[in-house]
C-alpha cells in the first residue's frame, strides 16, 4: 500500500466528496454487518415467542420495520458511497492523464525514438485507468470493508463471550487469520502476470496505431491478411495473459469461502455440544458471514492494488523520465535574435559510443542561406535539429550558440520563438485551415494570416475549399493533397517570420509546376534570415551561398557550389550522380 502513498496527492482536490463517500461507507459497513444479526438476536425472539402475552400492533409493526430500515440505511449509504467515490475517481483519472500528457510534452524527441506511439497511448489511457481504479477502490474499500469487518468482529466477540465465554470467541474467530495466506500468495503471483498483461495491452495498441497510420500502404501492397494474422497473434498472447490474471484473481474468493466454511462447521459442532440456543447460533452465523465477506473483498482489493502497481510501474517509466532539455535556473533574456549560428566542437550521439556528429565546428553568419548535403545518415538532420534544441548536445566541451549565447542558457520557448521549421513530412492537426495557419503565430490577425497564405500560394486553393479558411483538414491533413499541406506549412513559416528558418526539403511534396511558384515564395521567405536547408535534391540549393558537406558525422567541405564542385570529391560525386538521374533538376 505504501507504494501508492505519493499518488494520494490526487485525492486532495476531491477530498470533500471523498470524505462524504467514506462516511457513507462507514454507515454502510455498520448497517451491513449488524443489521441482520441483531434482527435475528433481538427481533426474532419477540416475534416467535409463544409463551408470552400477545404483542401490541405498534410492537409488531416496529419489529417488522427493522429490516426495511436497515436496508434503507444500507441502500442510501451504499449509493452515495459509490457515487461520491466514482466522482472522485473520475477527477483523479483526469489529473493523472493530464500529468502524463504534460510530461510527454516536456520530453525530448530522443525519448519518442525509443518508445512506440501505441505503447505510450496504452500507458496514457489503459494504465492511468487501472491506477485510477486502484486508488479509488483503495480509498473506498479500505474504509467500507474494514468498517464492516470491525463492526461484525466486535459484535461477534461480544455475543460469543456473553453466550459461552472466551472459548466460543476463539472457536468462531480462529479461522479468520488463515485467510491472509491465500491473499498474500495470490498477490505475489498477480504482480508478474499483471505486468505482462499491461505490456501486452501496449503491444495491441501499437499494432492498431501502426496499421491505421499506414492504411494506404496496406491496401497498395495487399497486406490485409498479413496484418490480420499479425494482429491475431498479438490478440492471442493478450488472451493468454488475461486468462493467467483471471486464474489467480478468481481463485481467491472460493479459497476464502472454503476456509470460511471450515470455520463455520467447527462453530456448528461446538454449538451443538454446548447446547447453544437457535437464535444465538443464527446470529453468530450471520456475524461470521459478515466477517468473511469483507475479508473476501479485501482480498479482491489486494488483487486490484497489484494490478494498479503494475500499471504504476509502467507510468513511472514516463513520469520519472529525465527531462533532458529544460530551462536554466537563471536564463539569459533574449528578444528577437539576429541569427548568427555557431557550432563549437559539437559532438552528438543517440547511443553512447555511436557518434552521429563528431567535433563539428562551423560559423553560419546571419542572413546566410546554408545548405546541408551529404550521403544518407551523414548527420545533416541531426545538425539542424540541434539548433532548436530538439536534441541536446550530450558530450562535454561542445556548444551551439546563436548571437554568441549558448542555447542552453536561453529559455526553450524564447529560442524556439525565433525559429521556424518546415519539415518534409508536414503534419496538420484535425482543425480548421485557419487554426492550423495560426500555429505560426497565435496572436496574428486575420489579414496577417491571409497574407501569409498568399505569400505561400495557398490563398486560392483555401478559398476553393467548402468552407474556405474554416474547412476542417482531417486527421494529419488527410483532406488536403501533399502539395496543399506543404504550402500551409510554408504559410505558417511566413506568418512566424522568425530570424532562423529550417527547411527539410520543403518543396519535395510539390509537382514541377507548383514548385516553380514555391521557389519564388521561398526567395521572399528566406530574405534577411539565417536559413538551414537539409538538401536531399540539389535543385533545392540554388539559392544557397554556403554549402556544408557532411560525411560520417563530420563536415568535410564548406563553401559555395562552384568552389566545392572543384575542391570536394564527395560533393562532386553526389552532385554528378544526382544530375545523371532522369528526374534530377539542374542547379542553375
Amino acid at each position: 500500500m505504501r507504494r501508492f502513498f505519493p499518488y494520494f496527492k490526487y485525492l486532495k482536490a476531491v477530498r470533500w466528496p471523498l470524505i462524504g463517500g467514506i462516511i457513507c461507507g462507514i454507515l454502510f459497513g455498520a448497517a451491513n454487518a449488524l443489521g441482520l444479526p441483531l434482527m435475528i438476536k433481538k427481533v426474532f425472539p419477540v416475534i416467535f415467542a409463544n409463551d408470552g402475552p400477545p404483542l401490541s400492533t405498534v410492537k409488531i409493526v416496529g419489529a417488522a420495520l427493522w429490516l426495511p430500515s436497515v436496508f434503507l440505511i444500507r441502500g442510501l449509504a451504499g449509493y452515495f458511497n459509490s457515487y461520491l467515490i466514482q466522482y472522485a475517481g473520475v477527477n483523479i483519472l483526469e489529473a493523472l492523464r493530464l500529468d502524463y500528457f504534460r510530461k510527454l510534452q516536456a520530453l525530448p524527441l530522443a525519448f519518442f525514438h525509443r518508445n512506440s506511439t501505441g505503447d505510450l497511448i496504452a500507458r496514457g489511457l489503459g494504465d492511468t485507468n487501472q491506477l485510477q481504479s486502484a486508488l479509488t477502490s483503495s480509498a473506498n474499500e479500505l474504509i467500507k470493508q474494514p468498517a464492516t469487518l470491525l463492526s461484525a468482529f466486535l459484535a461477534l466477540a461480544y455475543m460469543a463471550y456473553t453466550e459461552k465465554g472466551i472459548v466460543l470467541v476463539l472457536m468462531t474467530l480462529g479461522v479468520i487469520p488463515l485467510c491472509i495466506f491465500p491473499i498474500r500468495y495470490v498477490g505475489k503471483k498477480m504482480l508478474q502476470k499483471a505486468q505482462t498483461l499491461q505490456s501486452q495491452a501496449g503491444s495491441i495498441t501499437d499494432r492498431f496505431t501502426e496499421n491505421l497510420s499506414a492504411v494506404k500502404e496496406v491496401r497498395a501492397f495487399s497486406l490485409e491478411q498479413m496484418e490480420i494474422d499479425r494482429f491475431a497473434r498479438l490478440s492471442s498472447f493478450m488472451v493468454k495473459a488475461q486468462m493467467k490474471v483471471a486464474k489467480y484473481a478468481q481463485s481467491l474468493t472460493p479459497t476464502i469461502e472454503i476456509i470460511s466454511s471450515i470455520g463455520i462447521s467447527i462453530t456448528f459442532i461446538y454449538a451443538y455440544q454446548v447446547k447453544l440456543p437457535l437464535e444465538s447460533f443464527l446470529a453468530l452465523l450471520a456475524l461470521l458471514f459478515a466477517c468473511y465477506d469483507p475479508v473476501k473483498k479485501l482480498g479482491a482489493l489486494n488483487n486490484e492494488l497489484t494490478r494498479g502497481r503494475a500499471a504504476l510501474e509502467r507510468l513511472e517509466e514516463v513520469l520519472n523520465e529525465d527531462v533532458a532539455i529544460k530551462d536554466p535556473a537563471d536564463p539569459v533574456q533574449v528578444g528577437r535574435l539576429q541569427g548568427d549560428i555557431a557550432f563549437n566542437n559539437v559532438s552528438f550521439a543517440y547511443k553512447s559510443g555511436e557518434n552521429v556528429l563528431t567535433e563539428v565546428s562551423v560559423t553560419i553568419p546571419r542572413g546566410t542561406v546554408c545548405a546541408l548535403v551529404g550521403p544518407s545518415g551523414a548527420g545533416k538532420t541531426t545538425f539542424a535539429n540541434l539548433v532548436p534544441r530538439f536534441f541536446e548536445v550530450n558530450l562535454e566541451g561542445g556548444a551551439v550558440t546563436i548571437d554568441g549565447v549558448d542555447l542552453r542558457a536561453m529559455r526553450v520557448a524564447d529560442l524556439r520563438r525565433n525559429i521556424a521549421v518546415v519539415s518534409q513530412d508536414t503534419v496538420l492537426f484535425n482543425e480548421t485551415i485557419y487554426n492550423n495557419l495560426l500555429l505560426g503565430r497565435p496572436e496574428a490577425t486575420r489579414p496577417e494570416v491571409e497574407q501569409a497564405a498568399k505569400d505561400a500560394f495557398a490563398h486560392e486553393f483555401v478559398l476553393a475549399q467548402p468552407n474556405g479558411y474554416d474547412t476542417i483538414v482531417g486527421e494529419r491533413g488527410s483532406k488536403l493533397s501533399g502539395g496543399q499541406k506543404q504550402r500551409i506549412a510554408l504559410a505558417r513559416a511566413f506568418l512566424r517570420n522568425a530570424p532562423v528558418l529550417i527547411l527539410d526539403e520543403a518543396t519535395s511534396a510539390l509537382d514541377t509546376e507548383s514548385e516553380a511558384f514555391i521557389q519564388t515564395a521561398l526567395k521572399k521567405l528566406v530574405r534577411g534570415k539565417t536559413v538551414l536547408i537539409i538538401a536531399h535534391r540539389f535543385s533545392t540549393i540554388r539559392d544557397a551561398n554556403l554549402i556544408l558537406v557532411f560525411n560520417e558525422g563530420r563536415i568535410v567541405g564548406s563553401g559555395p557550389h562552384t568552389e566545392l564542385y572543384s575542391a570536394s570529391p564527395l560533393y562532386k560525386i553526389l552532385y554528378d550522380g544526382q544530375q545523371a538521374m532522369p528526374s534530377a533538376h539542374a542547379v542553375p
